[in-house]
């Protein structure tokens, strides 16, 4: 042990020594003259470790090139170092330099960095040379135990000047963006001549991107960019393509809508079935349990005949069943387009182009072949499946990852002895299927965004230390299976309407290298360490070798091309029945033949005791309720069922003070204001009616449950509020089957706000499924110390829940002035308040929330860019202040006008979207002289004046009005648009290229709203007299003429009148001039 550490020391002691004398110092004065050394050097060998600095404690200037270094070591003891070079060493991570504070440049080039970190402290920092390394991203994510950060690596480096990131492996633009975040650099390069380009370099539109992006560069690679045009050309050009794009995703997001409703009426049509047969079950069944209630009342015998009762029990058990299938199809419908749903989002995907196949392209009957070869109906025999249908494929064109794929085949091509024929035989198209177990969230879209993860990522998921591929789709497709399989058997759908749970799947099919490959060794873990010096390895199957299941090592080897949507095709259903999912077959069309369940339903309501068909009751007065409730006094009431009538109103039960249980349901009742104020009432059924509120209910504190299923609610937040404050001992609440405005949130807002429920919707409220929801509805509202996660300097970019919003709680109020980022979408929030302090706001997005007034922005004048889509807002009041906003969205709401006051304020905003809200006017649009892009679909607007509203918007290029009564209303909708608004660019996504016929069809046109741009306003009937000589007048087209029955004189002079023909309809005109006109 003493010799070794001996030994060590000589051998440091050397190294020490050959420093010294690479620097003139003696070894033997090296403690008394090492304090006043400042700069230090060595060059290719001699120190293979950093050691002996210690003795340097004034050192400025370290230069360390082609060293066989791995770690930054030994600078704690020079804190005045200023300048350091580690240059062509074997350094794998930039580390050791949390005492150099003072440092100023840093070169750090030909090593083996894959990260940019630990440079937090070096703000100093002005030249960081970093080419010729392993770096692919620019930033790096830190969680923290408070809060969700996103540190950007080189964000405290706020002095950088001159960075070289050359020769690494940067692919994609958003790493570029991140340099924005660097307020002086000056200097950059990506592709100096004498390193490889990023693979982001060899992309279209580079150097565009980055200088938008930086527009403070002075240099960019090689080139001088300081030139004020080169700037000026480059943002026009990213300015162009920005609306270009965002043109394009509206189209396509209005396709995805109107694909959308398609579906849902498809769905309601689908539904419609199982929802009668539900009603008609669901009313028999009521009248069978009141007269099973009634018969242990009664003193009739026949209703107290074991044998009658048995049969009212055997009709309610079956009635029941029979209800509960059609309620499990009806909930599987809804379940089957949700999914339906969540594909369509993947078309609009903006970073990539993804190309929908037909079948005249060659690709695509390419891949329909390809599934097809490799689906073998004998691997699906258990599950009775006999084909399989291709339903659509699209094909990705990712540039960045080609490239990538291709720089890495030529790099292998070009360091072994493989020839291009060798090479294209270890070519494969293989089949990937994400494993729904271990897969992360959205992993198909990231796989078409940035590829597959690398090998130590997907180890890190719990997966093997490779890309799982196959050339069979059975082999890809069992983890699939069994997992669908198994949540199936557990699911509450036990026997799912769909006997085939996993019928409908998805196929990633990648170009894939496999090179050198070998067979994979038994019980041995397929990891790279395991099987050194091959590509990817393999695992046969035994009863036919071809068919192969590939683990590869580098992804970097793999490039998806295609997804192909396929569909099992059955001839047998299959069953489960229980965890181990025994298959049983069973009769396609006894199970699901909608005759063959019209005829179950039928002899199932016929069955004894019939029901024979009962007056129906229109009002009600006190002879009735005593009848109905078998009772001698209206006092004495404590039930009451009035079930299955045509009541719109009761208010004559409020006399019925000691009534506890009520049922109401199928009715006609819109709402409940006749129920209130009725202390003992315990129970209200008022399912199956027409309630569009539950605003109405008053004074009921000992009401205990609440049936309202099968109505037209749709205002969660306000009938929850109303039974908050007016049902406060409820215990149980059934809202299943309304039309709810965000489904999807409705039970959470529920149990947030009635925190005493034990059942919701028929289902258990488990103690933290309340405490979730109670954390959720306490951070509706934003509050300054309860916000998200921060960046230190200027990023606040997370999104957060309830809970989140709780548990922060002072951090942001420190930071609160250097936030500019600000998402809080799909937050519940309600209210925005307590922003005040947020003076450096520029982006801020409240999308999917419950707003419904814009407030809290007063002091936020820096914000540029503000989304609030998809919330309750009526006005547009609140932003007045905000006189830097450049863009505006506000779709979705419930605006029915313009606010011009408001509008008045926003000198700057050159872009508003506006869709799907209730605006009737385009008054006041004309106050917007910045405008560039209006989007405004999808509203109330149906005269042609509106359009005049824009002619005064001359730099307007983007205008699209589609889903407007005009668009339909108005003939020749386009070339009227076109014609008034010539500078228009595109008009509704498509390129406004009518201006010929335009002109054609209506220049010298007198119409109604000529007449109305002349005068100034439309009151019609008030003319009598039309001066327009000089207007170049070719045709009149005054229609109606009604308008214009008191016109008695026009004044045509000097126009290209061709006819009088439009003059003749009027009915009152008596002189008319028009002594230059071309035609008589």
């Amino acid at each position: 042990m003493l010799s070794n550490e001996k030994q060590k020391n000589r051998s440091e002691e050397e190294v020490i020594k050959k420093l010294c004398m690479a620097n003139g110092v003696p070894y033997e004065k090296i403690a008394q003259e090492g304090s006043n050394i400042t700069s230090l050097e060595m060059f290719f060998s001699g120190f293979p470790r950093m050691i002996g600095l210690s003795f340097f404690p004034r050192l400025s200037q370290l230069t360390i090139i082609g060293q066989n270094i791995e770690h930054i070591d030994g600078l704690e003891c020079c804190p005045l170092l200023q300048e350091l070079w580690i240059v062509q060493c074997h350094l794998t991570e930039i580390s050791g330099l949390q005492n150099c504070l003072q440092l100023e440049k840093l070169y750090l080039y030909e090593n083996k960095i894959c990260e940019i970190k630990n440079l937090d402290l070096q703000v100093h920092l002005e030249v960081l040379w970093i080419n010729n390394n392993c770096i692919t991203k620019i930033k790096v994510r830190v969680v923290s135990p408070l809060l969700f950060c996103v540190w950007h690596s080189l964000d405290p480096n706020v002095n950088l000047q001159k960075l070289n990131l050359s020769g690494n492996k940067i692919s994609s633009f958003k790493e570029l963006s991140q340099l924005a975040r660097l307020p002086r650099l000056s200097e950059l390069a990506l592709k100096d001549p004498t390193s490889t380009p990023n693979p982001v370099c060899l992309l279209c539109n580079y150097d565009t991107h980055i200088l938008y992006h930086v527009p403070s560069l002075q240099r960019l690679d090689i080139y001088d960019v300081s030139s004020k045009q080169i700037k000026e050309a480059a943002e026009s050009a990213v300015m162009k393509k920005i609306m270009y794009y965002n043109m394009r995703v509206r189209t396509a997001q209005r396709k995805l809508a109107e694909t959308r409703l398609s579906l849902i009426e498809r769905k309601k049509t689908l539904s419609q079935s199982p929802e009668e047969c539900i009603k008609t079950l669901t009313r028999a069944l009521k009248f069978v349990c009141t007269l099973h209630k009634m018969s242990f009342c009664s003193s009739s015998k026949k209703l107290q005949d074991p044998a009658t009762e048995h049969k009212v029990h055997a009709k309610i058990e079956a009635l029941r069943k029979r209800l509960k299938l059609w309620t499990r199809r009806l909930d599987e419908q809804c379940i089957i387009y949700t999914v339906q749903f969540l594909l369509m989002e993947l078309e609009s995907v903006g970073n990539i182009r993804l190309e929908e196949g037909c079948s005249t392209d060659p690709w695509f009957t390419s891949c329909c072949d390809l599934l097809l070869s490799r689906f073998s109906p004998s691997d699906y025999k258990t599950y009775g499946i006999t084909d399989i249908r291709v339903n659509r494929v699209i094909r990705i064109h990712n540039s960045a990852l080609r490239l990538c794929f291709e720089d890495k085949i030529h790099r292998l091509l070009a360091s072994e002895d493989l020839s291009s024929q060798n090479y294209r035989r270890q070519l494969e198209y293989l089949f990937y299927i994400v494993d729904p177990e271990k897969c992360e969230k959205d992993e198909t879209l990231q796989i078409l965004q940035e590829g597959f993860k690398t090998t130590e990522q997907q180890k890190a998921m719990g997966k093997e230390g490779a890309i799982p591929f196959s050339n069979s789709l059975s082999l890809n497709e069992q983890s699939r299976i069994e997992y669908t399989l198994r949540q199936t058997s557990q699911s509450h759908t036990k026997h799912s309407m769909d006997t085939i749970p996993f019928r409908h799947g998805q196929v990633n099919v990648s170009k894939v290298f496999v090179g050198k490959s070998m067979h994979i060794r038994d019980g041995e873990p397929v990891d790279r360490s395991n099987y050194p010096g091959v590509y990817s390895v393999y695992r046969s199957v035994e009863t036919n070798p071809r068919r192969r299941q590939w683990f590869v090592f580098d992804h970097e080897l793999v490039l998806p091309e295609y997804i192909i949507y396929y569909e099992y095709i059955t001839q047998v259903n299959y069953c489960i029945h229980s965890f181990d999912y025994k298959p049983t077959l069973l009769s396609h069309s006894t199970d699901r033949d909608p005759s063959n369940d019209v005829a179950l339903d039928k002899e199932v309501l016929n069955r004894e005791p019939v029901l024979k068909p009962q007056p129906k009751l229109l009002s009600l007065d006190d002879k009735i309720l005593l009848s109905v409730a078998r009772a001698n006094v209206l006092s004495q009431i404590t039930v009451l069922n009035l079930h299955g009538n045509s009541l719109s109103n009761i208010k004559e039960i409020s006399s019925l003070t000691a009534l506890r249980h009520l049922t109401v349901s199928f009715n006609e009742f819109t709402h409940l204001d006749d129920i209130s104020h009725m202390p003992n009432l315990e129970f209200l059924d008022a399912s199956f009616n027409h309630l569009v509120t539950l605003e109405g209910l008053r004074g009921l504190g000992q009401l205990k449950q609440l049936d309202v299923r099968w109505n037209k609610l749709t205002k969660v937040r306000e009938d929850t509020a109303v039974l908050r404050k007016h049902t406060p001992a409820l215990l149980k609440l059934d809202t299943r089957y309304n039309p709810w405005n965000r489904p999807e949130a409705v039970r959470m807002t529920i149990l947030g706000h009635l925190m005493n429920l034990t059942h919701l919707d028929d289902v258990l409220v488990a103690e933290e499924e309340a405490a979730e929801a109670v954390q959720m509805a306490a951070g509706s509202k934003i509050n300054q110390l309860q916000h998200v996660g921060f960046s230190v300097k200027t990023f606040l970019g997370a999104v957060l829940g309830g809970m989140m919003l709780i548990f922060v709680t002072f951090c942001v109020y420190q930071i609160a002035d250097q936030i500019t980022t600000l998402n809080l979408d799909n937050q519940r929030i309600s209210k925005m308040i307590n922003l005040s302090k947020l003076v450096n706001l520029r982006w801020a997005s409240f999308n999917d929330n419950e707003i419904s007034k814009v407030e809290g922005l007063d002091n936020c004048l820096k914000l540029e860019e503000l989304s609030l889509n998809n919330n309750s807002i009526c006005t547009l009041s609140g932003l007045t202040r905000l006189h830097c906003l450049n863009k505006l969205s506000v779709d979705g709401n419930r605006l029915t006008s313009l606010d011009v006051s408001t509008l008045d304020g926003l000198s700057s905003l050159s872009f508003l979207s506006a869709e799907n809200n209730c605006i009737a006017s385009l008054h006041g649009i004309q106050r917007l002289r910045s405008l560039l892009e209006l989007y405004i679909g999808s509203n109330q607007i149906s005269t042609s004046r509106d359009i005049y509203c824009l002619k005064g918007l001359t730099n307007l290029l983007i205008l699209d009005l589609c889903g407007n009564p005009l668009v339909e209303k108005l003939e020749n909708y386009r070339i009227y648009v076109v014609f008034h608004l010539p500078f228009l660019k595109a008009l509704d996504g498509i390129e406004a290229s009518e201006c010929e016929s335009a002109k054609n069809m209506f220049m010298g046109r007198l119409t109604t709203d000529t007449v109305a741009e002349k005068l100034g306003h439309s009151n019609y009937t008030e003319i009598t007299h039309l001066n327009l000589q000089a207007c170049s007048i070719r045709i009149v087209d005054l229609s109606p003429p009604e308008l214009f029955r008191n016109v008695r004189c026009i004044n045509l002079d000097h126009s290209n009148l061709t006819s009088f023909s439009g003059l003749i309809h009027l009915p009152n005109i008596k002189v008319h001039s028009a002594p230059n006109a071309s035609t008589l």
